[in-house]
């Protein structure tokens, strides 16, 4: 459940700022006017993330258990993918968050501003979606419905909590460091959601060594516990994990968590050298 409401609250966080930002834009413009528009777009977005969601459980029913696990472990190979990509964007992209999207507003203000209900839809859209997928693959790996459901349903209901302390100025956030932090815990996740798909792909012949286990703990760690559930439901381990499930988790964390630290300590740097002429000039 921990997982699920990180994602729900990251995800959640990402589009409230958004909606934030298009709202509070428009209304210091004076075009309130095209309010409307904007929740046009997110509305659409939150209907395209609900059908995806629905397609993905209700889709694969009646397919034979080898074309279910292949189509599990594809999704949530995928699911992977959009998550590190979304990692990333959002650590190069928040620092000028506002200007990117002040400047999407400005350029379809013009006659009605229809294109503000895509510009909306686009924003929001993409984090609904990465966030289907990943509780999809969460639902997928726990065998539970109701746990990752309320995880993430939680974690979007406290994002929008704050997306409206944050549009209201009564909280501020250090988004950069939020954002850092949360990454650093996702990649980890991720790595796991990965790991399982791999699995799902064994289990459907698409990939070998089903039977070759690195290590075996059900014993100390039964599946079925309630720290099995917990380590299964935050960090999708398993207690029976093969050598490919384990190789393909090192070869993806070690390279991502080491390339997104990396991006991070450098963005840092700017800021700082940019803080130090305006602290010379008050000096002065």
């Amino acid at each position: 459940m921990l997982a699920n409401y990180l994602i729900g609250l990251r995800e959640g966080l990402e589009a409230a700022l958004i909606v934030t930002i298009l709202i509070a834009y428009v209304v210091k413009i004076g075009r309130r006017d095209v309010l409307p528009r904007i929740w046009t777009g997110v509305g659409l977005a939150v209907l395209l993330a609900l059908a995806i969601g629905a397609v993905l459980t209700f889709g694969t029913y009646g397919l034979s258990f080898e074309a279910q696990e292949a189509i599990g472990g594809t999704l949530s190979i995928v699911a992977t993918g959009l998550v590190t990509w979304m990692v990333f964007w959002m650590l190069r992209t928040a620092r000028d968050l506002t200007g990117h999207l002040q400047g999407d507003v400005d350029r379809h203000l013009d006659g009605t501003a229809w294109g503000l209900v895509v510009v909306a839809f686009l924003a929001v859209g993409r984090e609904g979606i990465e966030t289907a997928l990943f509780i999809w693959a969460a639902v997928q790996a726990t065998g539970e419905t109701t746990m990752p459901l309320a995880g993430a349903a939680l974690g979007v209901l406290t994002a929008v909590v704050l997306g409206w302390f944050i549009y209201t100025g009564m909280l501020r956030i250090n988004l950069s460091r939020f954002f850092t932090w949360t990454g650093c815990i996702l990649i980890v996740v991720a790595a796991g959601v990965l790991a399982y798909g791999v699995h799902d792909l064994q289990e459907a012949g698409v990939l070998p060594g089903l039977h070759d286990l690195a290590f075996d703990v059900s014993a100390a760690v039964p599946p079925d516990s309630w720290y099995g559930t917990l380590l299964k439901g935050t960090l999708n381990f398993s207690p029976a994990t093969t050598w490919l499930e384990l190789t393909v988790w090192f070869a993806y964390v070690i390279p991502t968590m080491t390339l997104f630290i990396l991006k991070s300590r450098q963005g840092r740097r700017p800021a700082r050298q940019a803080q130090r002429p305006t602290a010379a000039a008050a000096a002065g």
